[in-house]
């Protein structure tokens, strides 16, 4: 299958469920994860007309994208894997949305480092709803002051929340959580959902998906 059509079959299937859920389809963003995707890959999807993506390392994108920005009239693409502060530089100037927000002294850094380049970056934050030790975010319990310190103490353009539930429970119920953190503190956006749950994150008001493999097939390493 191309992976214009499965683009297609993506896009459909999140208008199918967003209709289900009486939502407006446009209300949903499609992220195509292109994390490890060669560029004649990705060059497949911009040239379908997809123009937003998500990759996980400031590295890989930094090699990447510069040259498949011109391939295409307008690319969004989000920095959805772990950001070091030393990257922080280097994340603010090439990614137009940063969704892995974790902690306060990244949330420093990133403040820093719009104010030196003059560009304000939304920034989704990491809720680490399932409170595994080994995931990055901000449990539930502390989401709440950590927006408010973002956005009042350190003046971040704090737009979204994301979180990626544990592989073994119900995705359902880490939706749900994340969208009442993200209504009771006034937050627009909810990235939520990947290749095997985004119909069931769509029903529970995600505005962005993070679909990789049912776009490019399995992962290249």
């Amino acid at each position: 299958m191309e992976i214009s059509e499965n683009i297609r079959a993506v896009k459909a299937k999140i208008a199918t469920a967003a209709i289900d859920a009486e939502r407006d389809p446009a209300g949903v963003s499609l992220l195509a994860v292109s994390k490890t995707i060669p560029e004649n890959k990705i060059l497949e999807a911009l040239g379908a007309g997809h123009n937003a993506f998500g990759e996980n390392r400031v590295q890989e994108a930094e090699r990447k994208w510069p040259a498949l920005r011109e391939a295409a009239a307008s690319v969004e693409l989000h920095l959805i894997g772990a950001l070091q502060t030393n990257k922080t530089r280097a994340a603010v100037a090439l990614f137009d949305v940063i969704e892995t927000l974790d902690r306060l002294k990244l949330a420093q850094a990133l403040a820093k480092e719009m104010d030196h380049l003059d560009r304000r970056v939304p920034c989704f934050i990491q809720i680490n709803t399932g409170e595994e030790p080994q995931k990055a975010g901000i449990l539930p319990t502390e989401a709440d002051f950590f927006i408010d310190q973002c956005l009042n103490d350190l003046n971040l353009p704090i737009t979204g929340l994301m979180c990626i539930p544990p592989a073994d429970e119900e995705p359902s119920l880490h939706f749900a959580l994340l969208r009442k953190i993200a209504a009771r503190n006034g937050v627009p956006f909810l990235s939520m959902g990947m290749s095997a749950d985004y119909e069931i994150a769509v029903a529970f008001g995600a505005t962005h998906v993070r679909v990789g493999r049912a776009i490019f097939g399995g992962r290249i390493t």
